[in-house]
């Protein structure tokens, strides 16, 4: 059984999850205007999962956070051009040069039923590949006008399911959705 593979991200109003040098100053600033115990559904899902994937800028930036934000939970980290994990990573990150097909094979070889996926090229190599079954996506009422897109180019369209949508009064929108087809 393949594994459920979920996207839980915020993105600016107009699709970037960073500037183009990877900075998120505007996502930091835009956390400091919700109530500090308002995690937007956070930590509910983080609990739900068994492994993260991401990419090596996602995990570098992860690397700058004041401590480890997934305890001991799991991370596998994609990358084509780091070679070695810095001496600062936990012991629970693994890295890879595979594509998604791969890491979704060893997933399921060590029992991990449900991954989060992060990052953006990250996520859109399982979209293209068909393994996204959940996409979360919080926007912030924010208008970057450039940046690293969150789903960049797809061979065809992704249709999607809408499951919900949350409004929190600090101007954050939340909507949940569900690829409804393989791409």
């Amino acid at each position: 059984m393949k594994p459920f593979c979920s996207v839980f991200i915020a993105t600016s109003l107009d699709g970037f999850i960073s500037r183009t040098d990877g900075n998120i100053d505007w996502l930091e600033q835009a956390n400091l205007l919700k109530p500090d115990r308002d995690d937007c559904g956070y930590a509910n899902f983080f609990a739900t999962i068994d492994a993260l994937v991401m990419g090596r800028n996602t995990f570098e930036q992860a690397l700058k956070f004041p401590s480890w934000p997934y305890g001991s939970t799991p991370v596998y980290v994609l990358s084509s051009s780091l070679t070695v994990l810095p001496i600062s990573a936990p012991e629970s990150v693994e890295l890879h040069s595979g594509s998604p097909e791969s890491i979704v094979s060893l997933s399921e070889q060590r029992g991990h039923r449900r991954l989060y996926v992060d990052g953006g090229k990250t996520i859109q190599g399982f979209l293209k590949c068909g393994y996204i079954t959940e996409i979360t996506i919080t926007v912030i009422p924010i208008l970057l006008g450039t940046g690293t897109s969150l789903f960049g180019a797809l061979p065809r369209d992704v249709r999607l399911k809408h499951i919900s949508t949350t409004t929190y009064p600090f101007g954050f929108v939340q909507s949940t959705y569900k690829p409804t087809s393989d791409i």
